[in-house]
């Protein structure tokens, strides 16, 4: 089934009307870039598997809601890291967020950047094998543009924690990507 023979305003619609063809364009259209979101979260495929399952249930449920303000996929992109944090935060895992000092030093840079000789896929690998608290927050501030602020009130941590956290991630790409495997 290709998804580029409609429109966006014709999946839309068939969308809102619940009709089973449209949903599944919908999906297929956007599926894999969500899952590697969901990845980035997860860091394994079964769990990002049941976050994308959740999300697009979400997406289905909710897509009446959507108004036509800015675009589909960034209103998709948004349900799916709700879903991705709202699923990692049922399974009680907010003790993986490690509150310690952060340096000023450490916190100058404020985006990490990938070297030139790293290829996606190598990138991807590195981040998932961060600490899970790390590797969220890394997604949420690198990835997802989210300020450390709106970070701790979506995670229900501190500021703080929301920085230390990102630094730490920051510090172990470098690592890792100074001393390869």
């Amino acid at each position: 089934m290709r998804q580029d023979l409609y429109p966006e305003e014709t999946i839309l619609e068939g969308c809102k009307k619940n009709d089973r063809h449209f949903q599944e364009v919908l999906y297929r259209k956007y599926a894999r870039k969500m899952y590697g979101i969901c990845m980035g979260y997860a860091g394994e495929r079964p769990l990002a598997q049941d976050m994308l399952q959740e999300a697009f249930v979400k997406v289905f449920r909710q897509i009446a809601k959507y108004s036509g303000s800015g675009s589909l996929e960034g209103w998709i992109r948004r349900i799916v890291t709700n879903t991705a944090i709202d699923f990692l935060r049922k399974k009680n895992r907010s003790e993986l967020f490690i509150d310690q000092e952060v340096s000023e030093q450490t916190m100058q840079t404020n985006k990490w950047v990938a070297p030139n000789f790293m290829e996606a896929g190598d990138i991807l690998n590195q981040i998932k094998k961060l600490p899970e608290g790390a590797r969220i927050v890394f997604n949420l501030y690198a990835v997802e543009g989210y300020t450390h602020s709106e970070i701790a009130q979506k995670l229900n941590i501190t500021t703080g924690t929301s920085k230390s956290q990102y630094s730490r991630a920051r510090m172990l790409l470098q690592q890792w990507v100074d001393k390869p495997n």
